[in-house]
């Protein structure tokens, strides 16, 4: 998990690593736009090897869920 928490803060560029935790609502984040978005599949493609849509994200509210994506 730590290590997904540090991939998604790297995504970003304004927002405190303090800002970032399991229970984070990313779609609260000043950053979260479209464009976060596409990094975040770009990510989960690289990284994890999984496949994620749009969909994916919008079922997710903490990164949490969406760190749950990455073990299926």
């Amino acid at each position: 998990m730590e290590q997904f928490l540090e991939n998604f803060y790297e995504l970003l560029e304004e927002t405190d690593r303090e800002a970032i935790s399991q229970d984070t609502v990313f779609k609260n984040l000043d950053e979260w736009n479209s464009m976060t978005a596409l990094m975040l599949i770009a990510m989960f493609d690289e990284q994890y090897d999984v496949k994620i849509n749009g969909d994916s994200i919008n079922n997710a509210t903490t990164l949490a869920d969406l760190y749950q994506l990455t073990q299926k």
